[in-house]
């Protein structure tokens, strides 16, 4: 689906790549992605957190660094580390800790802060667990609203698009209670969405005029009122809307039927009205290979579309392909940034 990169393709800066909670698989499958560096043609990355938790559970080679700078050096002998320390405990594979939370929410901190400062390409992060994080004073719903919050962007104005080799998903709503979403619901919240995602598709994966459809609230999209008004009252007028402003968009289509191979070889993105309506066609079709790529900042950020998965953690089980699908289009995102900036 993703159009291919253009103009110079050589990586000025490596990537940040967070190792997300020691305990968890981020460890396990980035030092897989490295160990899978020339198969897979990844650009050079760099590993921020707690150096330790990679040796619980690879034996490739890990050097620490202390400037990215050093990482293009490194990158064919070892996986480069920006070390975080947190307490003289090893964090163990599968057993989460508040130091091993701590230490999550300080690479994340010390990662975007290095993308910021243009000492990385893009930031890629590692999962973690927010009821973790939450013990130790993360205050926000997720990693996203955290690095938006950081660059200096409004959360409406941060969109999460989920995104594999099949599908790419925009929720509305995200993490609220199912019973918040049609209260949280607006025509504007979705405009909003709409043209962050138009903008992103265009800036990120190169789609000139990007093709989005938008999926009902209610079953059958209402049925003219008859299993919820939400369509008629919301949802349609903001398509009409941004039709006039010139957007491809059409809707609201039944969300039964906008995943099938036929209707998902018509647009671009699908515009969800919450979490679960995106990303459950999302996980169904590209669990391993779904990207949580963050739409609407100064930065490229993404993201492996799964969680922690401490059942497994250390069990050699994790597969790595979506960490290696999102340093990939980390990469491709930053390369046609650059070639439009350029070309501007």
């Amino acid at each position: 689906m993703a159009a291919e990169p253009s103009g110079d393709d050589t990586p000025v800066l490596p990537l940040a790549v967070t190792l997300g909670d020691p305990s968890g698989i981020g460890p396990e499958i980035i030092a897989k992605a490295w160990r899978l560096r020339s198969a897979e043609g990844l650009s050079p990355f760099f590993a921020v957190g707690d150096m330790r938790s990679l040796s619980q559970v690879s034996d490739i080679p890990v050097e620490r660094i202390h400037d990215p700078a050093d990482c293009l050096g490194l990158f064919d002998r070892a996986l480069p580390c920006f070390h975080v320390e947190e307490s003289a405990d090893v964090p163990m594979p599968g057993a989460p800790t508040i130091d091993g939370a701590r230490s999550a929410f300080h690479s994340l901190e010390i990662a975007t802060g290095l993308v910021r400062q243009e000492g990385a390409a893009g930031l890629v992060t590692g999962p973690i667990s927010k009821a973790r994080l939450a013990e130790v004073g993360f205050t926000f719903p997720g990693q996203t609203e955290y690095v938006a919050e950081r660059c200096g962007i409004s959360r409406t104005n941060a969109v999460m698009m989920l995104a594999g080799p099949s599908l790419r998903v925009v929720p509305i709503t995200i993490h609220i209670a199912l019973r918040d979403v049609p209260n949280i619901l607006t025509a504007e919240l979705i405009r909003s969405r709409a043209i962050v995602t138009a903008r992103g598709l265009q800036r990120n994966f190169g789609i000139a005029r990007p093709r989005l459809v938008v999926a009902a609230l209610n079953p059958h999209a209402g049925e003219q009122g008859h299993m919820g008004d939400e369509e008629e009252r919301i949802i349609a007028p903001a398509i009409a809307s941004l039709v006039e402003d010139g957007l491809d968009i059409t809707g609201p289509y039944p969300a039964d039927a906008l995943f099938t191979p036929r209707a998902r070889a018509g647009y671009d993105a699908a515009l969800c009205m919450y979490h679960d309506q995106a990303l459950i066609p999302l996980k169904a079709l590209d669990f391993d290979q779904g990207v949580n790529i963050t739409l609407g900042l100064p930065i490229v950020r993404t993201s492996p579309d799964h969680g922690t998965a401490f059942d497994i953690a250390g069990q050699d089980r994790a597969d790595p392909g979506a960490m290696i699908a999102a340093i990939r289009m980390a990469y491709e995102a930053d390369t046609r940034r650059r070639a439009s900036n350029a070309g501007a």
